[in-house]
């Protein structure tokens, strides 16, 4: 994996050790002032919302949001952008913000002044509120792959989680050996780029990565070979449901909630979906959780998605909505929410709420398995083109788990050069 310096060295350039719980700026300068926010539909965000009296009464700012279902909000943030205008302050997700660069501004200073700590978001997700070297965003929901597992099946096999991807085969064959239930599911086939999400965590393990320093696609490389023989691998072994193949993200959700495989690599926000009797027939007693496997040696690694939040090029209150950034990325406002026993969120971004005590007592250790493995993850870095380099990559993937490609450095070759062609 290559080394992160941009946001880390941001960050450690900012603020020092010391994380800071935010304070209204005092003679509230920005008294009478509206920020209106764009955001995407989120019970989350929502939950944020519902404690804004404490800001307003603390600042003399009204706050408006404007929700839009996600399915609009690349369209809404779009049209802000040529537009512009409406709104002050906009939720963005990870691979949208190179493309929407003319949106943001820079906020660096801004935030330094509120004592907003850096230090305290994991690097995987502050990079993607990085832009050019310059902050212009940041991170309020974020979401990490975990390792589901079938805590009964593994205990009458007499295994455990598996801790790395070489132990992954030997787990599910014990597993399978004593029960019904397949190894683990995996998405192969193609949409979103699901397949190439968990595939990412063996190229990182094998020191791969998808570009190299100077942006150009690297992942024909001897990692990139490893990683995806071990990958397509898991279908030769026999470990996987039948009809993997084609299997995207719900199929191995669905084959996991339904009894028919013992592991699923996945969000966390899934969590809820496996225990649901509307939905599983398992139990909240039968499923374990713990941080992605590792390649033997190397660090823990996860694919992550990051929604930023930052303040619009055209805001003509843009001391009032940094005001409003400070709060709204306040830790304590988090922590709140996570352990309000009237909702059920369990999205986190700030370390210190992921390694926190009560949080994980709630949640029963989920957030300190997440922040194991984002303790060394980087995050991936997106660019303009990102749909059609995600749609190259899987499917790629997805040829070589069909059997329509048997040659895996041939097929890595050529989506290189697919790639390289738009970058």
């Amino acid at each position: 994996m290559k080394t992160l310096t941009s946001a880390i060295a941001i960050a450690a350039s900012f603020y020092g050790a010391q994380a800071f719980a935010w304070e209204a700026t005092e003679g509230r300068p920005f008294e009478g002032q509206t920020v209106n926010v764009l955001a995407v539909k989120s019970s989350q965000f929502e939950a944020q919302e519902a404690r804004l009296a404490e800001f307003e009464e603390a600042t003399g700012i009204d706050v408006v949001y404007d929700y839009v279902p996600f399915p609009n909000m690349k369209e809404a943030l779009t049209t802000e952008m040529v537009a512009g205008g409406n709104y002050d302050v906009v939720s963005v997700m990870d691979q949208w913000v190179a493309s929407l660069q003319m949106l943001l501004q820079p906020i660096g200073a801004e935030m330094e002044a509120q004592g907003t700590d850096l230090s305290d978001f994991p690097a995987a997700h502050l990079r993607q509120g990085m832009l050019d070297g310059e902050l212009i965003g940041l991170p309020v929901r974020g979401h990490v792959q975990l390792l589901f597992y079938r805590k009964d099946l593994l205990e009458a096999a007499g295994v455990a989680p598996p801790q790395t991807w070489e132990d992954m085969a030997t787990v599910a064959k014990a597993i399978q050996d004593t029960s019904d239930a397949a190894g683990i599911a995996l998405p192969y086939g193609k949409l979103n780029g699901q397949n190439m999400m968990v595939w990412m965590n063996l190229l990182w393990g094998n020191g791969g990565d998808l570009f190299d320093a100077q942006g150009n696609p690297a992942f024909n490389s001897a990692a990139g070979v490893a990683a995806t023989e071990t990958y397509v691998g898991y279908l030769a072994e026999e470990i996987v449901p039948a009809g993997s193949a084609v299997f995207v993200e719900q199929d191995a959700v669905t084959s996991f909630k339904q009894g028919n495989s013992a592991m699923l690599p996945v969000w966390w926000w899934v969590r809820s979906q496996l225990t649901d009797p509307e939905q599983s027939t398992l139990t909240a007693d039968q499923v374990g959780f713990t941080a992605m496997p590792s390649v033997a040696g190397a660090d823990r690694t996860t694919f992550t998605n990051t929604w930023i939040f930052g303040v619009t090029r055209e805001s003509d209150v843009k001391g009032a909505a940094t005001e409003f950034l400070g709060w709204l990325t306040d830790p304590a406002l988090e922590r709140d929410i996570l352990l309000d026993p009237e909702l059920d969120e369990v999205v986190a971004v700030h370390i210190s709420n992921l390694t926190d005590a009560e949080v994980n007592e709630r949640w029963g250790g989920m957030h300190q398995a997440a922040a194991d493995a984002l303790a060394t993850a980087e995050g991936v870095e997106f660019g303009d083109n990102w749909p059609r380099i995600s749609l190259i990559i899987e499917t790629a993937i997805s040829s070589l788990a069909s059997g329509e490609e048997t040659d895996v450095q041939a097929v890595l070759d050529k989506a290189v050069e697919g790639i390289a062609a738009i970058r």
